[in-house]
């Protein structure tokens, strides 16, 4: 078991914000893309099918605020951004990939539990 000197259950805990961050909407999702390699902003933006430029934008400046994305404005015109993971954020990249695995191996067990529960079986 892995001993912590800090307790995320406490709304106090300094680590509650990489929980909430971590739990937000789309990070999960946007480390993912990011495993692959350096993406732009249109590019994330039409893997995440779904995401508003507001969200996208909203995480991608919280993944940067905390150290895990990289944002690189390479001087041309137009301005071209690309975001990347940092060493610190690449040490995410077997978490999150273990639970998109996850994700994927029991959805169909958490959508038949879904109809059991809501009398749909």
């Amino acid at each position: 078991m892995h001993l912590s000197k800090t307790n995320p259950y406490s709304a106090a805990c300094a680590s509650r914000s990489l929980i909430d961050l971590i739990g937000a909407k789309w990070t999960i999702l946007v480390v993912g893309c990011l495993t692959q390699g350096p993406r732009r902003f249109g590019e994330l933006a039409a893997q995440l099918e779904g995401v508003t430029p507001k969200a996208l934008t909203q995480t991608l400046r919280q993944l940067e605020r905390h150290g895990l994305v990289l944002r690189t404005v390479h001087p041309v015109i137009p301005p071209h951004v690309e975001y990347e993971l940092t060493p610190l954020g690449q040490t995410l990249r077997t978490p999150v990939e273990v639970l998109l695995r996850w994700t994927d191996d029991h959805h169909e067990m958490c959508s038949a539990a879904q109809r059991t529960y809501d009398g749909d079986s």
